[in-house]
């Protein structure tokens, strides 16, 4: 990596123009970094890496509506199409200015800082997602009650898939390194398990919940662990796929017609 002046970005139409306060790093930001995705990733250099940001706007496009010039705000990186479906084509968070297009472009609190709400894009939406979508957790407090488990739940996605599952009709276990158990329990987690002890590498619920989804933020753990603990319709969302969990996806996708990724449960036609 080297450190080079560039222009200062001028927004699009629907874009703002950024003087960033703070950014955070994801998984995938390193990975890029470390070359493990070439040749796919980037795809030209220059690159300036990392992709979630929080700063000031100090210039708008002429279509946008939302906001005004030195707002403090959070985003994600231009290229963000949608939050759902990310493009990591161009990044641009680690730099003193960049552009985000307004759609993807929030307020922030006075009481949230430039890191905390950088902090928050990537991993508060992935755990979103993977709770209301897949997991079905209605977030009102409304609907059948969920017993979940949260794997690394003092990691980024996970802590904040433990808030985010309590506000929902949810039983939660979690599990996290021994220093950090009184941290998750304060998040909010029903039951927090040391994942370096036989109980905790086995995921079994100190209460003997069945686990009707499991939000995976952890690598090295077999299909063979979950599959007992799970209820009957209990489902894996794997957050970080490896190889054994796509080849697991596509042994039960062969020997199952009704079996969704890593879950028992079964569709109807």
């Amino acid at each position: 990596m080297d450190h080079v002046e560039v222009p200062v970005p001028t927004p699009k139409n629907d874009e703002v123009l950024l003087k960033l306060e703070a950014t955070s790093i994801n998984p995938i930001d390193w990975k890029i970094q470390k070359g493990m995705l070439r040749p796919l990733l980037p795809t030209k250099f220059p690159f300036i890496p990392t992709i979630d940001m929080g700063g000031e706007v100090v210039e708008v496009g002429s279509n946008v509506k939302s906001f005004k010039v030195v707002a403090m705000l959070n985003a994600l990186a231009p290229w963000v199409e949608q939050p759902a479906h990310l493009n990591f084509v161009n990044g641009g968070g680690l730099a003193e200015y960049a552009v985000a297009n307004e759609s993807l472009t929030v307020p922030r609190p006075a009481e949230v800082s430039a890191a905390e709400g950088a902090g928050l894009v990537i991993a508060g939406l992935t755990a979103l997602q993977a709770l209301v979508n897949p997991a079905e957790v209605k977030l009102d407090g409304t609907g059948p009650r969920k017993n979940i488990l949260v794997t690394a739940a003092s990691g980024g996605v996970g802590h904040y898939a433990v808030q985010l599952a309590k506000l929902g009709n949810t039983h939660v276990t979690a599990t996290c390194g021994a220093r950090n158990i009184d941290f998750v329990k304060s998040l909010g987690a029903d039951e927090v398990l040391d994942y370096k002890t036989p109980e905790g590498a086995a995921l079994k619920s100190p209460s003997g919940q069945k686990y009707d989804a499991v939000i995976h933020c952890k690598t090295g753990i077999p299909w063979s662990t979950f599959e007992p603990n799970l209820s009957s319709s209990g489902k894996v969302i794997d957050i970080t796929p490896g190889v054994s969990a796509m080849w697991t996806f596509a042994v039960k996708k062969l020997t199952c017609k009704h079996v969704l990724s890593w879950s028992r449960k079964k569709w109807k036609r």
